[in-house]
């Protein structure tokens, strides 16, 4: 065989011609390689910055901090309820906006009895009209309000069809989801911008980082809840006020269940129960303006965000189609 038809030959020749090209491939795949370490080593410092550091150093000083008092709207949600009794622990005093006193007396009466605090319970149905504001302003007038907490209506969790959905029933989600608690912002600011202090938390849902089937409402309502302190946050941070987007995934439906109901409930490492998401929560506050709130819903959102959003479709198209 001929020294010219030699692989060995060929392949040198071919190496020493290009080699100036797998040099420049390489140093771009050592630079995507560093960068990807970089952005994989950030995250983690703000995983256990925001998770983990407040938990072994909480922050016993909220009350003096923020303010005497809280308002929570959406009261009756299991996970609002759970954020009272967190701020309650502070020796924070509790008003709970709702419409139906029934579901919040007996949370009052407890958080009274067992850690001191004034409690409060306003009625008012802001998918009615304006005029729901009117008792919340009585209530608040002269009160120290250092927190408000917005919680978005569980029970838009449980997927449904948009034309399956109550016209009606809708005008109400969004009166309640989207003007009332933007409404009760625009009521508890001006008293904490007099002040130069305050906190707004509006608790959402995960549903707004990623589209999910039957949840079409759902993302739409986080996700303005989201945006919406964001941009607040952008707006008065600089004059004392932290605003706070907190975007939990699945949390379980009640604080207190039997142990027979806890086993079908799901409850787990990936799904906490409300007091122990409240828990999580609380110690973020003032550390993270948006965030999960619960270390491992991060970890979730965190591997939800590698997934390319065509194949995020593709697969949620797949599961529909198989059911």
């Amino acid at each position: 065989m001929a020294a010219v038809d030699s692989f060995n030959l060929l392949y040198r020749e071919m190496s020493r011609s290009c080699s100036s090209y797998f040099e420049t491939l390489a140093l771009i795949g050592a630079v995507y390689t560093a960068t990807k370490a970089v952005v994989l080593l950030r995250n983690c410092c703000n995983l256990v910055r925001v998770h983990f550091l407040p938990r072994i150093i909480p922050n016993r000083k909220l009350k003096q901090r923020y303010g005497d008092w809280a308002v929570i709207y959406g009261a009756s949600e299991s996970v609002a309820l759970a954020y009272a009794e967190e701020l309650a622990k502070h020796s924070i005093s509790i008003v709970f906006i709702t419409h139906d006193r029934s579901s919040v007396s007996d949370t009052a009466a407890w958080l009274s009895q067992s850690y001191g605090v004034e409690t409060a319970i306003v009625l008012a149905d802001f998918s009615a009209d304006q005029a729901a504001s009117k008792p919340v302003k009585d209530a608040l007038r002269g009160k120290d309000v250092g927190f408000l907490v917005n919680c978005v209506d569980e029970s838009l969790t449980s997927p449904q069809s948009l034309i399956e959905t109550p016209e009606q029933g809708l005008l109400d989600s969004v009166n309640k989801n989207v003007a009332g608690a933007t409404l009760m912002v625009r009521l508890v600011l001006p008293g904490m911008v007099e002040r130069s202090r305050g906190a707004v938390v509006n608790i959402s849902s995960g549903a707004c980082c990623r589209p999910l089937p039957g949840r079409a409402a759902l993302a739409a309502y986080t996700g303005y809840l989201d945006n919406f302190s964001r941009a607040l946050h952008l707006e008065y941070s600089s004059r004392g006020i932290f605003i706070q987007s907190l975007v939990p995934f699945q949390i379980a439906s009640s604080r207190r269940q039997s142990s027979s109901s806890s086993s079908s409930s799901g409850e787990g490492w990936l799904v906490p129960k409300p007091d122990v998401y409240a828990s999580h929560a609380v110690s973020t506050l003032g550390v993270s303006n948006r965030t999960t709130g619960y270390w491992p819903h991060t970890l979730q959102c965190g591997l939800m965000r590698c997934v390319p959003e065509w194949m995020w479709v593709l697969g949620c198209r797949a599961l529909v189609t198989s059911r």
